[in-house]
């Protein structure tokens, strides 16, 4: 009988252990619930916010899962998605780790769609942060108004997000002070001459930018670098150091139509733009800049530029497509295997590049399927298969179908 009862004892405690330890789904409908909810959201809980529409300016501070257990908030159900709506920021989350945000719709604020902070402690940034399948939209719409805030993040993730009409001087995404992420399938539209589409900038590092869509993504659609007040850069900045704006930047398998500026490197040290696409930029495919020249900052250095495949018109096209500022080292940056292609006058395909090419491709069609369809692969028959942001697709599927092949064995 003593036996019995201890058994009885020792699954009445696996129980309650089981239970303490269980994950928690929420489902709210209004914007109470909601701000409930996330107050008091341990590690492990899912909140699904059911179709509707919720008040933004829903500030959110210490929002924290584990590791294996982050706190998730996202869409019921992602085809009728909930909408975030107006405020200043829809939504604010302040040192925050391992959180996820997916399948929600931001709209209509006045100053940032989301943003997501260290909350000013640079030593503690928020981390672990996942964002996948947001919609951002109509923010601003005027002055430095961002659709996603990064100040102070690092190891995170935007996935397949779509980022529309921000504010005009701001950016579709802005990073401010971030580490080790990567921006993949999202797309970024607005206006050619209008902000930024992708910023990373104040002692940003290791940043990946992969098979994005930049269409008329602001003046500058990708900027790898910018201009930031001293004392917003993350890590801190001390006497005596060695400082750039951005560094380690990857730009890879991305598609940009339009944009006065394709691709804007400014005060960065060290990066890269691959396999990308760019059709029909309104001056530049590429830009040169430094804007930080404070004492320590290093000039835009280092950068390499290869596999890109640039079609353009000669009236739409300055400076051979690259405008370099003062204060830079363009000598360091490195140019291989570009395809460039005038489409009225292939005779003008040359670029004015700060360094000799290696094995670059001027003047040839590259045969696009319907550029005016937005579709900028090439077809079969092309010799500019293996440039260009169809060029990186085709290279990852190939790497995915050997890795399936191998565990297959």
């Amino acid at each position: 009988m003593r036996g019995g009862f201890i058994a009885l004892v020792c699954v009445a405690l696996n129980f309650v252990l089981c239970v303490a330890h269980a994950e928690t789904t929420v489902v709210v409908s209004d914007t109470q619930s909601f701000r409930k909810a996330v107050l008091n959201a341990k590690p492990g809980t899912t909140i699904l916010l059911k179709p509707g529409e919720y008040k933004g300016g829903l500030y959110f501070p210490g929002v924290r899962g584990e590791a294996d257990k982050p706190i998730v908030i996202a869409a019921e159900d992602e085809t009728n998605p909930p909408v975030i709506a107006g405020g200043g920021t829809c939504m604010q989350f302040t040192d925050a780790a391992y959180l996820e945000l997916r399948g929600l719709v931001l709209s209509g604020a006045t100053f940032n769609g989301l943003n997501i902070d260290d909350g000013g402690t640079f030593d503690t940034p928020a981390h672990h942060i996942t964002l996948r399948r947001l919609k951002v939209r109509d923010i601003g719409p005027k002055g430095n108004c961002d659709g996603i805030k990064l100040s102070g993040v690092t190891d995170f993730l935007i996935e397949e997000c779509t980022i529309e009409r921000w504010g005009d001087g701001g950016q579709g995404i802005d990073m401010v002070g971030c580490h080790n992420g990567l921006i993949v399938k999202c797309t970024l539209r607005y206006e050619d001459d209008k902000g930024s589409g992708i910023q990373a900038k104040g002692g940003s590092s290791n940043i990946t930018v992969r098979q994005c869509r930049f269409e008329s993504a602001g003046a500058r659609a990708m900027q790898a670098g910018g201009s930031t007040g001293l004392e917003f850069f993350r890590p801190p900045l001390k006497p005596g150091g060695t400082y750039s704006e951005a560094r380690n930047i990857t730009i890879e398998g991305c598609t940009f139509i339009g944009s006065t500026g394709a691709i804007a490197f400014v005060g960065v040290d060290g990066a890269i733009a691959r396999f990308n696409t760019i059709y029909r930029p309104k001056r530049w495919a590429i830009r040169i800049l430094q804007e930080t020249t404070a004492e320590g900052f290093v000039p835009c250095r280092n950068v390499q530029f290869y596999n890109n495949l640039i079609v353009f018109r000669s009236d739409e096209w300055r400076e051979g497509g690259v405008n370099i500022g003062p204060n830079t080292a363009p000598q360091t940056f490195v140019f291989e295997h570009n395809w460039w292609y005038c489409i009225d006058k292939p005779q003008m395909s040359k670029p004015n590049l700060p360094t000799p090419e290696k094995d670059g491709i001027v003047g040839v069609d590259p045969m696009l399927v319907d550029p005016e369809a937005g579709d900028l692969s090439v077809k079969p028959e092309s010799k500019a298969t293996k440039v260009g942001a169809h060029a990186f697709t085709a290279k990852k599927e190939k790497q995915q179908g050997n890795k399936s092949d191998i565990g297959s064995r």
